[in-house]
């Protein structure tokens, strides 16, 4: 009997400033492109799917798997995704796979018993979430929260050891290192190999869509994907406007 082929994964990553949109067969990478951070995702999304597609010696219809980031991340942003990987799946009749953001900074910094990943919310807030991450194995450890970055020593500073990843570590890395002062951690901004000690701070993905073409593949095999109208996006926070309307309700 002919040995089933592994599926052809279009990835796409809108959550962050840049995003990135990439092709994979199976585990493997066949071809990635990086967004413009200085443009919108409506600007260069189409374009740069072309790209990865045309990289990869691939057609549209030849894709098995949609896979797409549903957040948290940048509320404009993720709609562009979502609303391109719908439309793209209902147009060819494929099954789709909805990856936390989160969870793809975190599989991206690599095998950690406790990885941070940390966007930028806006307004100097931040999202975070705690995962183990073993293989290609990520599993979380609490539920994504919407804080401010001086609140990560409250939620994680009991931690000894943690591999903190994403651009708002990045962002904040003089608060992380002061909460690490202040819990008496010591803070390594690059590891040198071996054992984790203390904390640290992961480098920046340059391919966030690789991760998560990646964790589609395992939501893939384990039966998980869904159909284009069940996606929905997981913004964690209410959107300004809703917080404007909950707050003319409450004063009315």
């Amino acid at each position: 009997m002919r040995e089933k082929r592994e599926p052809l994964i279009l990835a796409v990553e809108t959550s962050t400033r840049a995003g990135s949109v990439s092709l994979a067969r199976g585990g493997e990478i066949l071809s990635a492109v990086l967004g413009d951070a200085s443009a919108s995702h409506s600007m260069d999304l189409i374009d740069n799917i072309e790209r990865v597609l045309r990289q990869g010696n691939a057609e549209l219809f030849d894709v098995d798997l949609f896979a797409v980031t549903v957040g948290p991340g940048s509320f404009t942003g993720l709609r562009i995704g979502l609303a391109t990987v719908k439309g793209f799946a209902v147009c060819v009749q494929r099954p789709c796979a909805a990856v936390s953001t989160l969870a793809a900074v975190a599989h991206a910094a690599g095998a950690s018993e406790t990885t941070v990943s940390v966007l930028p919310a806006g307004r100097g807030e931040v999202y975070a979430q705690a995962f183990s991450v073993r293989g290609e194995i990520v599993q979380a450890l609490d539920g994504a929260s919407h804080i401010k970055p001086t609140a990560l020593s409250e939620r994680y500073g009991h931690l000894g050891r943690v591999r903190w990843a994403g651009e708002g570590a990045h962002q904040h890395l003089e608060t992380l290192r002061q909460c690490a002062v202040e819990s008496r951690l010591e803070f390594v901004q690059r590891e040198s190999g071996g054992e984790q000690i203390g904390w640290s701070l992961a480098p920046q993905p340059e391919y966030l869509a690789n991760s998560v073409a990646v964790l589609a593949l395992f939501d893939y095999r384990d039966g998980k994907a869904t159909d284009a109208n069940a996606l929905r996006a997981n913004y964690v926070r209410a959107s300004d406007a809703e917080i404007h309307e909950r707050w003319l309700l409450q004063n009315s």
